[in-house]
């Protein structure tokens, strides 16, 4: 492996050429830098970039490293976080106008666990304002474009953190996910993400938007990186109450193995309901691929889907509307259109309804947890549909027009309402050239599960070898 062919790094390989001193840090940040000035131009992932400091940091690492002192398969690794994560010193703008000056005194805990870990922050990564969006076409810092073709959306509302890793910029991004916002953009950008259970990494020092359904991740190219990133990040935080002390477990040992003993469940209906075409064969690949790889595949039903999905969608708003409630009364002018109107909407969703929503819950995890005593992982699309242009408004599914924000979402956000653990892996490509992602989701705390699943899947496919030229596109608009 040479130091320049970023296209092709893993934290997987380039740990192990850092490891034996085969490459230096400072030869990996110094590449990831120049690919960022020489291509962001047409993405737009970064808001802030770091060049110094990431700098300064790989040249410790390398000299820690020279001395004896590597601590682990993330020192001196590269990685971008979404910028709603706090770093201290360093501006977080939450993707706003109203945070432009905004600079936190203290960085939040996964900021913490990486650079324990020896990783390495190369800036912070554009996304949906205030993380209220599933497109990343952000009003104040410009559109994040999707690397496989620049005129399309990279999703949201981590949009930075999936294209960045899809342009190899970084090796591993932070994403959050409240409605589907790690998933959306790592299956239209072609990368892996993980919403992790409710619970397993800390959100203290993320800026909240509904803080019952927030879900802080890890995003990277593959999910043997996943889980590297995961037994860094995941575990108990004081600071944050709703985090779990339940153990975890070594995320990369579990990886071992094949499928043989894997039970995948394939829900009828909802899921299957209103697919592009090219999505629906996809997809339906995919799971033939899983059973060819030892895994029993069943059909299986949830009830309250629909119900479901509704209730999320109640609960998102409200919450969202009471978060920023604040600069919705007082800078209301400085909000983008979107996010305001969706403010507006949640503010006006009464308490008794909220209410309704929360009992609701119980009854679709319980749903969920009975799907989940007869399978070991559930797979379906992750997305309706490829990437839509950007300024596109509705996308038709047959005689059917269906806004985009709506499609985007629609598949995604229940996993929220359960709190359970699902993935985003690339399943293909449209004949336009365009990632399409399947979902992979595991039992509460059970990460290891889904990553595993993904990892095999990965392993005998040949998706993760494609990359996107970005020589080729054009501009972002």
């Amino acid at each position: 492996m040479t130091p320049f062919e970023p296209a092709e790094w893993t934290i997987s390989t380039v740990a192990k050429a850092i490891a034996k001193k085969e490459i230096s840090p400072v030869e990996v940040v110094r590449a990831c830098l120049e690919r960022i000035e020489a291509y962001d131009k047409q993405i737009n992932a970064f808001i802030t970039v770091l060049p110094e400091q990431a700098l300064r940091s790989a040249r410790r690492a390398e000299k820690e490293i020279l001395r004896g002192r590597y601590i682990g398969p993330l020192h001196g690794i590269p990685f971008a976080a979404k910028d709603l994560f706090f770093v201290k010193g360093i501006r977080n703008t939450c993707g706003s106008k109203i945070l432009t000056d905004f600079i936190p005194k203290y960085d939040a805990a996964v900021i913490e666990r990486l650079f324990s870990a020896g990783a390495i922050l190369l800036g912070k990564l554009n996304m949906h304002e205030f993380a209220n969006g599933p497109t990343s076409v952000n009003p104040h810092y410009g559109p994040v474009c999707n690397p496989w073709d620049t005129r399309r959306m990279s999703g949201g509302s981590s949009g930075g953190s999936a294209a960045a890793l899809a342009a190899s910029f970084a090796l591993l991004t932070l994403g959050t996910d409240t409605g589907g916002s790690i998933r959306i953009p790592a299956a239209l950008c072609g990368c892996t993400g993980l919403k992790p259970t409710y619970g397993r990494i800390s959100r203290y020092g993320a800026y909240p938007l509904a803080w019952t359904l927030d879900h802080p991740g890890p995003m990277a190219k593959t999910a043997a990186d996943i889980a590297l990133a995961m037994n860094v990040l995941a575990g108990h935080d004081h600071r944050d109450p709703g985090t779990s002390p339940a153990p975890v477990p070594d995320y990369v040992r579990a990886l071992r193995g094949g499928l043989e003993r894997i039970r995948i469940g394939v829900p009828t209906g909802y899921y299957f309901d209103g697919l592009d075409e090219e999505v629906r064969a996809s997809v339906k690949k995919a799971i033939d691929d899983l059973e060819q790889l030892g895994a029993k595949v069943q059909s299986i039903s949830i009830p309250h889907l629909k119900e479901a999905a509704i209730a999320t969608s109640v609960i998102i708003f409200a919450e969202m509307a009471s978060s920023l409630e604040k600069w919705r009364v007082t800078r209301s002018a400085d909000l983008g259109d979107d996010v305001r109107a969706r403010l507006g909407h949640g503010a006006a969703i009464p308490a008794t309804l909220y209410l309704k929503a929360q009992r609701f819950r119980r009854i679709i995890q319980e749903d969920f947890a009975a799907a989940f005593r007869k399978v070991d992982v559930i797979v379906t699309p992750q997305l309706p549909i490829t990437a839509p242009l950007i300024g596109q408004e509705t996308v038709s599914f047959g005689k059917t027009a269906e806004p985009v924000p709506a499609a985007l979402t629609r598949l995604t956000r229940i996993y929220n309402l359960v709190g359970i653990p699902c993935l985003s892996v690339c399943c293909g490509f449209s004949s336009s050239g365009m990632p399409i992602g399947l979902q992979i989701a595991s039992k509460p705390f059970s990460e290891e599960t889904a990553l595993k699943v993904a990892h095999v899947y990965e392993l005998h496919t040949h998706w993760k070898k494609r990359h996107p030229s970005l020589e080729s596109k054009e501009g972002r608009p």
